[in-house]
């Protein structure tokens, strides 16, 4: 029997056992595993956090070519900061309330799930999930990590993380591993008292914690001098970790100490704050830590993931890039750093604020942000991505505690003529250190960086541009406006043995500084690879229903009725989906106008395929 044979046969024998839906999935899934690398399965790719691909069907030779095949907007505005993650047949996005199951492919929405909160939220911003054993898991607003059925969007199970009353949420995108569910809080700024915790991935049962402002008899309690502040003084989370999973350690970044500016109000090192924290994964057992900066009064959190290799000497490194605008590397054996090297304009001395105010190069919303290095094996090169905004900032010691307060010890002087952020893009030696190439951006790049087997580095700019790089030379191979600040993750995978890009456009946060535009994924790939739902003039029904949800059922309600006098379930029989198109586009009444002007080629196929399922489906 052949295997084209035996292969169906599997398959009908399995139809007889399983829903069809899951058969579907897992047809799909053998299809993404049949090419290496296929699946983008973490924040960052793999557990140690290198976002490297090995798929080599874009490269430099052929980059400029790319095209976009879809694109699907997420929101009507607000944050877009999302890591991507694609597994099967879904790719997987967050936004604050929202998570989505997406079609890799057509960026159709195969499900929806929305988040309604308990409490007040903090800070309103999420930044992606993570996937196991046919799971996702995300943190929440007011301080929640939920786990939701990869297939369905069904909620699972959610844990309480923290206390939304006194700032307490999940920005940052858990890790799974070995039944772990790892996470950690945010809002330092609000006077937390930062942690990472372990949940158990089936129940939701706590594991373990770890606290990282130390108190009392832990280690590292004697670095807060009388422990005033300990209590509460920040040591957040705010993007991923990093695991080896072959020394069962995780690696996690922490943010700075608080308050901000006032280092007097909290004499000594202020451990774990500004660190690189190396914990056991099974227990939560301290191993190591490595400390950009102790006692920081510049704001200069460790905000991205570290990332894990091995150099041309076959040693292990970690490297990590913080808010101070350096690339730090460090051995992981001796804990001792390599070498130090500047991807952003930094202060060749730094600088001690005073109440007077002093300049300080990078800022408090400079350097390296929630999207770390990128590592390609091949060419042993570290690639960043960082801001370049420089501040004058004040010092006011004598801060008081208040629960949900910003403690900032201080304040942000204003220039009269300070520059516009910038951006940059540098390649880094893995082994030396020395500077291969930089790229000047116009705007702050924040977006993921992803470098490829077919030498070629990805990432995206605050003005909304998608850069392509060739990884050797730093020249640019393409540069494609998308319309909205890339923020987020920048990812490649492969379906039906064709390689695709996909990436968010569309943010606002306090970082945006640039091209804000609606919160959206773009997928891109080669000419032929599929046809672009963008460019289909053929209204699609299916997909108007899910845009309908989105955009239209707040109003008039699921089923189009809620409307006294103004049924939607009428609306076929008065005019054609061309002229509900038309009245769409210029509504009168009422009715707001819900599509911008001038409108966008993807603006005109959502209100096609809108019409197409209210005067089609919704009878």
């Amino acid at each position: 029997m052949n295997w084209s044979v035996r292969k169906q046969c599997a398959l009908s024998l399995l139809c007889l056992v399983a829903p069809c839906a899951t058969l579907a999935a897992a047809e799909a899934a053998s299809q993404a595993s049949a090419i290496i690398g296929g699946d983008w399965e973490a924040y960052n790719k793999t557990l140690d956090g290198q976002r490297f691909s090995p798929l080599s069907e874009i490269n430099a030779s052929n980059a400029a070519n790319l095209v976009e095949v879809c694109r699907v907007r997420l929101a009507r505005r607000g944050s877009l900061q999302s890591g991507l993650v694609v597994i099967g047949d879904a790719l997987f996005a967050t936004t604050p309330t929202e998570t989505f199951a997406i079609d890799p492919v057509t960026c159709h929405i195969k499900w929806q799930h929305t988040y309604h909160r308990s409490q007040a939220p903090g800070l309103q911003v999420n930044r992606g999930v993570a996937y196991l054993n046919g799971r996702v898991f995300r943190g929440t607003d007011d301080a929640r990590l939920l786990a939701l059925d990869a297939e369905t969007g069904r909620e699972i199970w959610t844990s309480i993380v923290g206390d939304p009353t006194i700032g307490e949420y999940v920005a940052s995108a858990p890790v799974a591993w070995n039944g772990l569910v790892i996470v950690g809080l945010s809002g330092g700024e609000f006077g937390i008292r930062g942690r990472l915790i372990a949940y158990d991935a089936l129940s939701g049962r706590e594991v373990w914690r770890f606290n990282t402002i130390p108190l009392g008899e832990e280690f590292g309690a004697d670095t807060w001098g009388d422990s005033k502040w300990a209590q509460h003084g920040g040591g957040a989370t705010w993007s991923t970790f990093t695991i080896d999973p072959v020394t069962a350690e995780v690696f996690a970044p922490i943010g700075n100490p608080v308050p901000d500016f006032a280092p007097t109000d909290r004499p000594g090192a202020n451990l774990f704050t500004n660190s690189a924290l190396v914990l056991d994964a099974r227990t939560g057992e301290l191993r190591w830590w490595y400390q950009l900066q102790a006692n920081d009064d510049h704001d200069h959190d460790l905000a991205a993931a570290p990332v894990l290799f091995r150099n041309a000497q076959h040693e292990n490194m970690m490297a990590a890039a913080g808010k101070d605008g350096l690339l730090h590397v460090v051995d992981r054996a001796s804990h001792k750093v390599r070498f130090k090297v500047p991807v952003t304009t930094v202060d060749p001395v730094r600088k001690t604020v005073t109440p007077d105010g002093v300049r300080i190069c990078p800022g408090a919303a400079g350097g390296v942000l929630w999207n770390g290095p990128a590592f390609d094996p091949q060419r042993m090169t570290l690639f960043v991505g960082a801001v370049d905004s420089c501040m004058v900032v004040k010092s006011t010691p004598g801060t008081t505690y208040s629960p949900r307060g910003l403690h900032l010890g201080g304040s942000v002087v204003p220039e009269a003529a300070a520059a516009a952020p910038t951006g940059w893009v540098t390649a880094v030696d893995a082994n030396t250190g020395a500077i291969r190439w930089k790229y000047r951006s116009e705007t702050p790049v924040i977006g993921g960086v992803t470098a490829t087997a077919g030498g070629i580095v990805m990432t995206g700019d605050n003005a909304g541009n998608f850069l392509v790089f060739d990884s050797d030379s730093g020249k640019i191979l393409r540069k494609q406006a998308t319309g909205g600040a890339i923020a987020g993750g920048v990812v490649t995978y492969a379906r039906g043995g064709k390689q695709y890009v996909a990436f968010t456009s569309g943010n606002v946060s306090p970082t945006a500084f640039g091209s804000v535009g609606q919160p959206s994924i773009v997928v891109m790939s080669l000419p032929g690879n599929a046809t672009s739902s963008v460019t289909n003039t053929r209204p699609d029904a299916a997909r108007g229903k899910q845009l309908y949800a989105q955009l239209c059922a707040g109003c008039h309600g699921p089923d189009g009725d809620r409307i006294a006098g103004k049924s939607l379930k009428s609306v076929a029989s008065r005019m054609s989906a061309e002229q509900l198109a038309a009245f769409i586009v210029s509504p009168s009444g009422t009715m707001p106008s819900i599509f911008p002007d001038p409108r966008t080629r993807e603006d005109e196929r959502d209100i096609r395929d809108v019409a197409a399922f209210v005067t089609t489906l919704l009878k």
